[in-house]
């Protein structure tokens, strides 16, 4: 979206402008924040189940604009415990 540094009727508005553009600015760098949450859920018992209630908690997470950090959905892809 373009900021126009005159107003409706033509004339050069610098106030509204500046206003204007830290707005933007303002909500650009919302969208580019996002925290990090560390997804805790259990793994053991009924994996299937668990895995899926992770990638439950970890959607939701994402959802609400954070990022989630679960260790337990990606170490089992590589790593074996027997």
């Amino acid at each position: 979206m373009s900021i126009d540094k005159r107003n409706a009727e033509g004339y050069y508005d610098p106030t509204a402008y500046e206003a204007l553009t830290l707005i933007e600015k303002e909500k650009h760098a919302l969208r580019a924040f996002r925290p990090i949450v560390y997804i805790c859920s259990p793994y053991a018992g009924d994996v299937d189940g668990n895995i899926k209630a992770a990638r439950s908690y970890s959607r939701f997470a994402v959802d609400k604009g954070y990022i989630p950090i679960a260790p337990h959905l990606l170490f089992p892809q590589f790593l074996n415990d027997a």
